[in-house]
């Protein structure tokens, strides 16, 4: 095997990063990018001084063949035995021979939360979605490294027109042609984080992480040296030491913020006033579940002996309930003699715990509940809601009461990201907390509380700072916040609706990054269940379109960014052809997208319902300090007037809308993969686009589907909209 030198920035970054506690974004392009995870994995072991273990996640198959795979195993077994030797010529057959590697289908990335590894290699990337790719990411210890292949490409330019998996979901039989934005938005913002590094299959740096040119090596003196963080820790441990039970508690904390979450939890549970709600908010991967289940062994310590818990499904309650567990072992209970654990025998719950009976001192209990399950909490003591950003708000509502209350929520992750439990939950509970002190005001129902809010910022696997973790956050809009309003807002009557270029909103451009914050917000704030794959499909979705109503230009100061008041996300639906509408519903079959037309045209049994041209509102979002004040019904007005219009350009087509007219494809030779320079679009359509300046697509009819309330019902009732259909069940995506 011939050796060459490989470039020193490529050791210096993963070194740095072991050093600092961050991780490392490595990027390979080519065929043979495979072959070179051998070197990166090297370089890790060493600079961490162990070998490291590999999360290797795949759609179908592995890039090397299953019998090679079974021959590893095999090897394995001989080379322990003494019986064989590895082929030394072959440093791949090595590296499977010799590594501890967890292999994944992306279907089921869901069972590797809560586990760690030191290096993480994603291939396939058109199945890649972006729930998957926090997923597989949050799995990467600091110091570790992630790897993504790009295998059968030869140019990164390529994944602007490159076809992803989850495409054939957003295409309807009206809209076929997809563009994929999200691709071209996520290999230019490589280039912003400082902790990744692009190259091809040869180990040859690209063009794209030309910031990387100065790289510089830390000593490793000052990479030793405790943190602040991490010296009030290891002192808070030391003065809580005698201090039982808490001491015993806080002494299994990774964090300073996780520490004195559980402080504060104890806290509250020793005033057993009962009248108190601590709410625990911080993003994924803080140890929010396990700050809750070494609190939770605390009440058993201080005697409380009816605890409920709650969750959107047992088995998110995993980590809370072995934290519980690894509690009551510090306090010296043990299994079977102080206490015994009940865990469900229903086959999708995976023996998830239900229920733990303790009898040292006298009867105690921590059951499990279903959010849906308030009645049962009449001789609670404790209530304990785990992922309460994933429950509709009526429910989390009704499981507040005259009780202790413990409730976490994650306000940016992979899961539901819930804005409005922490803008409209959390907000209702200081109002009440500001009148606790009266003791008039106080009564069963829980107005009158005492509120306590704790936040988590230190993640549990890496250090704070992580590189890696702001690109994420970034390009997903995970912590996409609210705009600050201006003193002075206009009327609804003196604001506009405009139609939004997706081109250019996700082009990566700085204005059109700052633009894209406001709507994510606006968006996050107003539903309480989001996901990062919701980014993808406002990006991708053929039939989807976004407006936005802004004040008029004469209040607008300068170049400064308009400030956005209200966002609709709209999709096309219908135009069905009656073959495709016999077909599917003569085998029971509902294809994806075409909401409206499908759910009407089988409730009705219409088979020529489904041909009509629609548009269905998906989302509408005013900001939650304007509304109930007419933006939104402003909004509305405006669409429903721009495509009553539609009838004037009743010829017009859909297809040639001039949202995608600036793409430019590249052909694979017109320039070399060390050569590519990529960045923004420098001629893009402008971002905001009048709607007298572009024609209407004929429509048929205006729907909305949405999860029905007595509010919601009064606003669409208000605007015009008749009620045809309404399902006996509630929806699991909305509130």
């Amino acid at each position: 095997m011939v050796k060459r030198k490989i470039d020193n920035r490529i050791r210096v970054l993963i070194e740095n990063g072991a050093a600092q506690g961050h991780r490392t974004l490595v990027v390979l392009v080519g065929d043979k990018s495979r072959d070179q995870v051998v070197y990166l994995h090297h370089m890790l072991s060493k600079a961490s001084l162990k070998q490291a273990s590999v999360l290797w996640c795949y759609k179908k198959e592995l890039s090397f063949s299953s019998h090679r795979k079974k021959r590893m195993n095999q090897l394995k077994a001989k080379r322990k035995a003494g019986l064989a030797e590895v082929n030394e010529d072959d440093p791949f057959e090595m590296f499977v021979s010799m590594t501890e590697i967890r292999y994944c289908f992306y279907k089921d990335t869901h069972k590797i939360l809560g586990n760690t590894y030191k290096m993480c290699v994603i291939q396939d990337f058109e199945a890649m979605t972006p729930n998957i790719l926090c997923r597989t990411i949050e799995t990467v210890e600091g110091g570790g490294v992630i790897v993504i292949l790009l295998q059968s490409l030869t140019s990164l330019r390529q994944l602007y027109t490159l076809s992803m998996d989850v495409h054939a979901r957003y295409r309807t039989e009206a809209h076929q042609h997809v563009v994929p934005r999200f691709n071209e938005r996520f290999i230019l913002s490589l280039g912003s984080c400082s902790m990744c590094l692009v190259m091809d299959d040869q180990l040859r740096i690209l063009p794209v992480s030309s910031h990387l040119r100065d790289l510089e090596a830390i000593p490793s003196a000052s990479a030793s040296k405790l943190s602040p963080e991490e010296q009030e820790l290891k002192d808070l441990k030391e003065t809580l030491k005698e201090n039982p039970p808490i001491g015993l508690l806080v002494n299994l904390c990774k964090t300073l913020d996780q520490a004195k979450a559980v402080l504060q939890f104890v806290m509250a549970i020793t005033e057993k006033t009962l009248r108190t709600t601590v709410t625990l908010t911080a993003g994924r991967g803080r140890g929010k579940s396990a700050a809750l289940g070494l609190a939770m062994a605390g009440a058993i310590a201080f005697g409380y002996s009816n605890i409920f818990v709650t969750s959107p499904s047992p088995e998110n309650l995993r980590t809370l309930f072995e934290f519980v567990l690894k509690g009551l072992g510090e306090l010296g209970y043990e299994e079977h003699m102080n206490y015994q654990v009940l865990r469900s025998s229903d086959p999708q719950f995976n023996k998830c715990v239900m229920r733990i009976t303790l009898y040292r001192e006298h009867r105690q209990v921590i059951q499990y509940i279903a959010p849906g399950e308030s009645k049962c909490l009449g001789q609670a003591e404790l209530v304990v809601i785990d992922e309460a950003a994933a429950i509709p708000l009526p429910l989390v509502r009704d499981l507040m009461g005259p009780y202790l209350v413990f409730l976490s929520s994650t306000i940016s992750g992979y899961e539901g990201t819930g804005r409005s439990l922490s803008l409209k939950l959390i907000d209702q509970l200081r109002e009440q907390s500001k009148g606790s002190q009266d003791e008039n005001k106080k009564k069963d129902d829980g107005i009158g509380r005492v509120l306590h809010e704790v936040t988590l910022d230190e993640s549990i696997r890496y250090k704070n700072g992580d590189p890696v973790e702001k690109w994420l956050h970034h390009i997903l809009c995970l912590e996409a916040s609210l705009t600050t309003l201006p003193k002075a807002l206009p009327a609804p009557q003196d604001c506009q609706l405009f139609f939004v270029n997706r081109d250019t909103l996700f082009g990566y451009h700085k204005v059109s990054e700052k633009f894209l914050e406001q709507v994510t917000g606006l968006l996050v704030a107003s539903h309480y269940r989001n996901t990062p794959d919701d980014l993808q499909i406002l990006s991708d979705a053929p039939a989807h379109h976004l407006f936005v109503l802004l004040p008029n230009q004469e209040n607008i100061k300068g170049d400064e960014l308009p400030t956005v008041l209200c966002v609709i996300q709209v999709a096309l639906e219908g135009k069905i052809s009656k073959s495709s509408v016999i077909s599917a519903m003569s085998q029971g079959e509902k294809p994806s997208g075409d909401l409206i037309p499908w759910t009407v045209s089988n409730q009705y049994q219409n088979y020529d319902f489904p041909q009509l041209s629609g548009l269905r509102v998906v989302r509408i979002a005013t900001h939650p300090h304007m509304q109930s004040k007419g933006y939104g019904s402003r909004a509305m007005e405006l669409l429903e007037e721009y495509y009553a219009s539609s009838s004037i350009h009743a010829d017009y087509d859909a297809t040639l809308a001039p949202e995608t007219t600036q793409m430019k494809l590249v052909q694979d030779q017109e320039v070399g993969l060390l050569e590519e320079k990529l960045g923004p679009n420098s001629s893009a359509a402008p971002l905001l686009q009048a709607l007298n300046e572009r024609p209407a697509e004929a429509l048929h009819y205006l729907g909305v589907s949405y999860g029905a309330s007595s509010k919601l019902l009064t606003f669409w009732k208000r605007q015009g909209f008749t009620l045809v259909y309404m399902r006996c069940a509630d929806a699991n995506v909305s509130a």
